[in-house]
């Protein structure tokens, strides 16, 4: 059975011959999340976008479903594929009902039919459509606004998620609440999903897999339950750059 996405030796590389990834090679499965981890720099975005041509590869190939995506009308390709983005990207002068239907409407659907989705997806997001529909961008607070954003990721019933740290920029009791939304969401859908993240506890909750990157090259690709116990350095040094103070609190006690 194809992998629902698979890189066969992907490369980007600049004109002047700097490489964004090297020769990445890995498949992902059908319904579940990969986290992407490394280094501001590593090639986590540019993997992501090399999926939907944002970016395109100078090198290999990607495949979805075992058909390579230079394959794909590029129109259909994008809109079998939800994006979500840190700063969500919302048009501000759109209300949350039209920004949540906007693909719909690109594809020329039915104005009632755009409101029933906008309102069922808003609901599934945790926001009440009689509250929040008719409201405006700069009236939402960042979770509520990256909800929305989320919902519209999902309005056409895309295959696929493309998550560019969409949680990274919110506090942390509002990015717990996001994650434990998503991974409900994720539960019920089973879409197949590219989380792009530097947070290991993040990864960890959300993804079946984890990836590591570095300078553009693939480090590891190990199970949810494997990373903590992994012996790569390039893991462990990850692992141990987290719960910093955590182990200063425990350290401190000890020499009370």
């Amino acid at each position: 059975m194809s992998a629902a996405i698979e890189f066969r030796n992907a490369s980007v590389a600049l004109p002047q011959g700097q490489l964004l990834l090297a020769d990445i090679s890995l498949a992902l499965d059908e319904g579940t999340t990969t986290a992407v981890l490394g280094r501001s720099g590593s090639g986590k975005t540019t993997l992501l976008r090399t999926v939907n041509r944002m970016i395109e590869l100078t090198g290999g190939e990607v495949l979805i479903n075992g058909k390579p995506i230079v394959d794909f009308d590029l129109i259909g390709l994008r809109r079998n594929m939800g994006y979500v983005v840190q700063e969500t990207g919302l048009f501000p002068h759109f209300t949350v009902e039209r920004n949540v239907g906007v693909v719909l409407e690109i594809q020329g659907r039915a104005p009632s039919e755009r409101a029933r989705r906008s309102h069922e997806l808003l609901e599934a997001v945790g926001l009440d459509p009689t509250t929040f529909s008719k409201r405006y961008p700069h009236q939402l607070s960042g979770g509520q606004r990256q909800r929305v954003g989320l919902a519209r990721a999902l309005a056409a019933k895309p295959a696929f998620l493309l998550m560019d740290e969409p949680f990274g920029a919110l506090d942390p009791l509002t990015r717990i609440e996001m994650q434990d939304m998503l991974l409900k969401l994720l539960d019920t859908l089973k879409k197949t999903v590219i989380l792009v993240t530097h947070d290991l506890d993040e990864a960890l909750f959300l993804a079946h897999r984890v990836v590591l990157l570095s300078q553009g090259k693939l480090i590891a690709n190990v199970g949810r339950d494997e990373v903590m116990t992994s012996q790569d350095p390039e893991i462990q040094s990850y692992i141990k750059a987290y719960h910093r103070g955590e182990r200063k609190s425990i350290s401190t006690k000890g020499h009370a």
